[in-house]
Order: structure tokens, then C-alpha cells, then sequence
């Protein structure tokens, strides 16, 4: 791919961009001006969206390596001036799309998704490792208004089902807060989305003791809640994860019987620690979830 900026020097700075051919994007320089503005996908110099920031508004199948011809952080922070390719940290998406970033140009290589709204650090694989991305994709290369299964992505495989759906009790008394899916005990739990961990309780097997994970997303300012699976040994409060981080393995903590093990996924508007209390509670706290798993690209299967 061939990439080239060109400067003109005279009363006013003005920046033109070359793109071959074959790059799936340009963008006016304009819009490029080292603010993180909505309907920008940007990348960040330093971890938690610090430092140098590139905005782009479309797809970028290579960014460039060296000065003049690469994509650079810009702005005042730490990082403004280099190039983009294998120095981001972190990103923000304020696009109305999901965008996947990926280890190697073309769009290629080892991937994470950022959901629309959401902002993420960059998996260890990818941080300071990143050379392309493209709006419109879910994890695994997913085209535009494709969705992938909310079981196959909390297990991270196929086999699991869902076995209940939300406000779905038929059996037990009050109003189901979440969506319960289950596979067999031990199978890996996964973070359906990115954010920072806000509580971890890990509970025990039987009916009294409960666990939970609460993953909080200040992109679209939801907090989702994971119960009854066992939390990993290093999973932390404070600690950030991105989207497809394992987080767990499927138990049966607070369930009385390990037949009956599931993982109770449950989506809270705003920032929470607790899930919202289901059994013998005849209100409903929470709305309808549907609407937010299909905005990150998700059905509910």
C-alpha cells in the first residue's frame, strides 16, 4: 500500500492526503486534528485514553511506520509526533459501529473489538502491536450488520444455550433481572464487553453462596453483571478488560445443585456493583436488554 502526506508551507499550514488505490479510506486532513470528537474512532499514545491522540473517521488498512508518510498521534501529550503503527495503548469509539483493531496491516493478524460508544485498553497482544483497523467488524472478522451469538461469545464456543430468557421465571416466584445461559461446569467465562471491574464476589458452590463479577462500561455507561461462575484467581476490582477477556469459568455458585449450573448475565443502566434482586422480587429494575446486545452485535442465542 502506498501512503504519503504531503505539507505546503505558507501563510497557512494546509495538509493534503494521498491514498492509493487500494486504501479503504481517506479522510480530509480536517478531520484530523488530535481531538477525540463524536463519530471519531481515535487511538491513544498511553493506557485509560491518555496521552497523543489519532482521530479517524473510516477504516485505515495501514497506517505507515516512519515520518513524513505515517499517521502520528497528535496533539500536546506524550507521544504527539509518532507514528500511530505499534505505539497505541489504548482506544475510544464514538462511531455508531463497532471497530476492530488488528496486529498487522490489511487487516489481518490477532484482533480486538471495540463496541460503538465503548473505550477500551489494548489487549496485551495488541498493545503497542497495532497496524490497522476497520469500522464495521465484530471479533473474528463479522462484516457490518452481522451479529454473533451472546452464548457463543460468553463461552467463547459453541455448546452453550440459553435457559432463560429475561422476565422468563415460569417456575420461580419474581421477575428475572438477566438472561441465564449454561454449558457444563468448567467451561470459560467471557466479558461481553470492555470496561473496568467494578465488584468481585466469588462465592461458593450451594445455594448460599453466590458469586459476581460487575463489569462496568462508561461508554455506553451500563454495568453488566455476571452470577453463579466461578471468578478467575487474578480477576481484580479496578482492573480493566477488554471485550472477550476470560473473566470466569462456569459454576454453580449460589445455585443449589451442580446440574443446574448457568452463567446469569444481567445488564443495569448506569454504574452498579449488584445485580438486581430477582427472586421473590416482583418488580423490574432493569429494562429490556435486547436493544443493548444488538447494539454491540450480539444476539440473543
Amino acid at each position: 500500500m502506498s501512503l504519503k502526506k504531503t505539507v505546503i508551507v505558507g501563510a497557512t499550514a494546509i495538509a493534503f492526503l494521498t491514498v492509493s488505490a487500494v486504501t479503504a479510506w481517506s479522510a480530509p486532513a480536517s478531520a484530523r486534528n488530535g481531538v477525540c470528537e463524536a463519530g471519531e474512532f481515535c487511538l491513544f499514545y498511553n493506557s485509560n485514553q491518555q496521552g497523543a491522540v489519532s482521530d479517524f473517521t473510516g477504516s485505515l488498512a495501514d497506517y505507515g511506520t516512519t515520518q513524513p508518510s505515517c499517521y502520528e498521534f497528535r496533539g500536546k501529550e506524550a507521544g504527539k509526533g509518532l507514528c500511530v503503527k505499534n505505539h497505541a495503548a489504548s482506544a475510544r469509539n464514538r462511531t455508531s459501529t463497532p471497530v476492530t483493531i488488528y496486529f498487522n496491516t490489511g487487516f489481518t493478524g490477532r484482533s480486538q473489538t471495540i463496541p460503538a460508544g465503548s473505550s477500551a485498553n489494548l489487549d496485551a497482544a495488541l498493545k503497542n502491536e497495532n497496524a490497522s483497523h476497520r469500522l464495521g467488524t465484530t471479533k473474528g472478522g463479522t462484516q457490518p450488520g452481522s451479529t454473533r451469538s451472546l452464548s457463543a461469545a460468553l463461552y467463547g464456543t459453541t455448546g452453550g444455550s440459553l435457559v432463560c430468557r429475561f422476565d422468563g421465571y415460569s417456575t420461580t416466584s419474581g421477575r428475572h433481572e438477566g438472561i441465564d445461559f449454561a454449558r457444563r461446569v468448567g467451561s470459560p467465562v467471557h466479558a461481553l464487553v470492555g470496561g473496568t471491574v467494578v465488584n468481585v464476589v466469588r462465592g461458593a458452590n450451594g445455594s448460599g453462596g453466590l458469586s459476581t463479577i460487575a463489569i462496568y462500561d462508561p461508554g455506553t455507561n451500563k454495568t453488566v453483571i455476571f452470577l453463579h461462575s466461578a471468578p478467575a484467581s487474578d480477576l481484580r476490582t479496578g482492573q480493566k478488560i477488554s471485550r472477550g477477556h476470560q473473566i470466569a469459568t462456569e459454576g454453580w455458585r449460589g445455585v443449589s445443585a451442580s446440574g443446574s449450573a448457568h452463567t446469569h448475565v444481567e445488564m443495569r443502566p448506569g454504574r452498579h456493583a449488584l445485580a438486581s434482586k430477582s427472586v421473590n422480587d416482583p418488580v423490574l429494575d432493569n429494562p429490556d436488554p435486547t436493544s443493548f446486545w444488538k447494539g454491540q452485535n450480539y444476539r440473543l442465542s
